[in-house]
């Protein structure tokens, strides 16, 4: 697992990577499927002046093949919280990252105090059209990176090669699609009713990957 250094120092100890910044109740944000630390640059900088802002790096692309799944990295956040002797967080998850904070919330409920979830995959999912992904064709893999944004123009062009190179390294194409497989099998939508826990639904009026029903 490689630095982002666009983000506040990343920290390594236990086999973790993540970022810790401020100082009060912990809020712990969990990125999504193809998501880095980066993705919280703006969340960090406006709640750390108030709590402290947790982001561990998933090592989505890192787990054996058999816990390649929502619930592998469920226990991967639970070791994590562990390790450094968190006490109950708000749990803030994106698109993936919101998936495994359900599952956690549902398998660790002494982890959490409260959740936050928003465009959570886990719920209500679009596929993202049942096209078979060209992985060899640029402007396609662009169009589908524009594709998740309200915004096109949030696609940058280096976030368009991340994805590209991500889905044309075999190793990683291979993790995705175990990923894709578990979080399409573990829908928890029946199951968010069952949590004792404060809920926060946070969704985009024109999201078409996640949408609200």
């Amino acid at each position: 697992m490689s630095k982002d250094l666009s983000v506040p120092y990343v920290k390594s100890e236990g086999g973790f990577q993540y970022i810790e910044e401020g100082e009060g109740e912990v809020l712990l944000l969990l990125h999504g499927l193809f998501g880095t630390l980066s993705n919280w640059k703006e969340v960090l900088r406006v709640f750390s002046k108030n709590y402290k802002v947790v982001i561990p790096l998933l090592p989505i692309y890192h787990l054996p093949k058999e816990k390649t799944t929502v619930g592998g990295l469920s226990e991967f956040v639970a070791e994590f919280i562990k390790f450094r002797k968190y006490p109950p967080a708000v749990l803030i998850g994106n698109s993936l990252g919101g998936h495994v904070a359900l599952y956690h919330v549902l398998e660790h409920p002494e982890n959490v105090r409260a959740l936050v979830l928003t465009g959570s995959s886990g719920l209500y999912e679009n596929t993202m059209g049942s096209s078979y992904v060209r992985r060899g064709d640029y402007e396609f893999i662009k169009s589908r990176v524009e594709m998740t944004f309200y915004d096109p123009s949030v696609a940058t062009p280096e976030l368009v090669e991340e994805v590209y190179e991500t889905v044309n390294d075999n190793s990683k194409v291979l993790k995705i699609l175990s990923m894709a497989r578990s979080a399409m099998k573990e829908n928890l939508r029946d199951a968010i009713t069952t949590i004792q826990k404060p809920v926060c639904l946070i969704w985009g009026r024109n999201d078409i990957i996640t949408p609200e029903e």
